[in-house]
């Protein structure tokens, strides 16, 4: 197998994993959450989506987070937008990264932000011109890439074709989500090898869902096909509103481990990782889905610590 010396994780917890929950995180907690992911060496954290709250609850305060997180030097903060409106606030709330969600299935586009694919192409093409205008780069995420919740196996040359569209319209790099968890190794190995030779010089990023259980082996089967970069969720938090039955995100910290077990550099410390998960834990009220956490006994500084920042 062919293995890189480094992954570059995006941590998308903040986000994509808060979203999902049944109630409102209050500011203080999703700033602490964000605190705790930057202060363990990732470089790259989802940290809000700038939607209207009515859509997504879950996601109101945006700006306020962004502008109470501690930002550290080397941390790139990257803020979801579904429009030019969600852009223009984003740029506002000085993020260093927009990120864009178009679907490869036209009914999960639909659910997910009420146009057709054609429409939500277009209204990108606004919001790259929001980003060239304030030099902020994004990425164009392309949802349903491995299979849609309501029109079941999605058409490859439909996935490739919306993601000829964003690099031509500028995005800096291009993520394939597997929404619903349902991607297998194999298809993963012959998705990736296909981008790289249709879109050799677009940066490739993927977004697992492990609805299956199948998430770490899609990664393994990713990197053998030469991707790098991919996203995770801390204590695997996560799943789509309009998905229905997809879990969440790979764990951040089993993603971790297993890629320093395997001699693949993150620069992520999996001990501030872990602390980051089990305060999430906290925050969500509910015991979290990831396998690493569990094999390791929470220590007590680490408790009390954390007890004494919840209560503050």
């Amino acid at each position: 197998m062919r293995f890189p010396n480094r992954v570059v994780i995006t941590e998308v917890g903040p986000r994509d994993g808060l979203q999902n929950e049944s109630r409102a995180i209050p500011l203080d907690r999703k700033i602490a959450l964000v605190d705790a992911l930057s202060a363990c060496g990732l470089t790259r954290i989802e940290a809000a989506s700038f939607v209207s709250p009515k859509a997504i609850p879950q996601m109101a305060n945006a700006a306020e987070m962004m502008a109470g997180i501690r930002r550290r030097p080397g941390v790139t903060y990257v803020g979801l937008v579904p429009n030019d409106v969600g852009a223009r606030n984003a740029i506002e709330a000085r993020v260093d990264e927009i990120a864009v969600v178009v679907s490869a299935s036209e009914s999960h586009n639909r659910a997910n932000v009420n146009r057709t694919v054609a429409e939500s192409l277009e209204a990108i093409r606004g919001i790259a011109s929001l980003c060239r205008e304030a030099s902020i780069p994004w990425t164009g995420y392309i949802s349903t890439s491995f299979g849609c919740p309501y029109e079941g196996a999605v058409d490859v040359a439909r996935v490739f074709e919306i993601a000829e569209r964003l690099r031509d319209t500028g995005a800096e790099a291009i993520a394939l989500g597997d929404t619903i968890g349902i991607a297998n190794p194999r298809q993963v190995f012959e998705r990736v090898i296909e981008f790289f030779h249709k879109l050799p010089d677009m940066p490739l990023r993927l977004h697992f869902h492990d609805t299956r259980g199948m998430a770490l082996a899609n990664v393994i089967a990713a990197i053998e096909a030469g991707a790098s970069q991919f996203d995770g969720s801390v204590g695997g938090l996560g799943g789509c509103p309009y998905a229905p039955g997809a879990s969440g995100n790979v764990a951040t910290e089993d993603l971790v481990a297993m890629l320093h077990a395997m001699g693949i550099e993150t620069g992520v410390q999996l001990d501030g990782l872990l602390d980051a998960a089990w305060l999430a834990e906290e925050i969500v009220d509910r015991p979290l889905d990831c396998r690493v956490k569990r094999a390791f006994r929470r220590p007590a500084s680490s408790q009390h610590a954390a007890q004494a920042d919840y209560v503050s």
